[in-house]
């Protein structure tokens, strides 16, 4: 698939956020985001891209982070090698199943901060990241596209000299970019 830019915004401080429909796996970019799950078992959805395009030592390496510090939290991340990817690395935040509770948006903000945030002590420059939780975890897209777009924003608002300078939000699917870039056309104009 050709990776199409569908929206660019920056920020007063000249941080960069994008709109992009493609393949996350292949984004040119230090980081790319993993939809993932506690466990880090990568069996299907993006988690699963991720492996077969990077190589089973993703899964190897995120197999090794839960041995040695348990579970990724809900609305929390950790990192890894990228393996054959692109990009350098895999940060791999766990979003929440949508259970219509009332804690989701939350959850979903902090996976979203929490992967930027270990972007950003890494010293990286660009991430690029799908809709977290909108998929097999069934959390509705348009809610998501809002939640994560407040959080990506509050983000480089609160942190104008981090070394994040660009965020790509990516979608392979017509529908989800379609829906990320209403909401960024809404926010931003255009």
């Amino acid at each position: 698939m050709t990776r199409k830019i569908l929206y660019e915004h920056r920020t007063p401080v000249g941080q960069l956020l994008r709109i992009v429909q493609g393949d996350l796996t292949q984004e040119p970019v230090d980081a790319i985001v993993n939809a993932a799950n506690g466990r880090l078992a990568h069996g299907g959805g993006v988690a699963g891209a991720i492996v077969r395009r990077g190589g089973h030592e993703i899964q190897e390496e995120s197999d090794r982070w839960v041995q040695e510090h348990g579970p990724v939290r809900t609305g929390s991340a950790a990192i890894t090698g990228a393996g054959k990817l692109p990009a350098r690395y895999v940060i791999h935040a766990v979003g929440p199943v949508w259970r219509g509770r009332g804690d989701e948006d939350e959850l979903l903000a902090s996976a979203v901060t929490s992967a930027l945030s270990l972007a950003a002590e890494h010293g990286l420059q660009s991430v690029s990241l799908p809709a977290i939780s909108s998929g097999i975890f069934g959390f509705p897209k348009e809610r998501a596209a809002r939640v994560i777009l407040d959080a990506v924003e509050r983000f480089l608002a609160d942190h104008p000299d981090s070394s994040v300078r660009e965020v790509n939000l990516c979608n392979i699917d017509d529908l989800t970019a379609n829906i990320f870039l209403e909401e960024a056309r809404r926010r931003y104009g255009g």
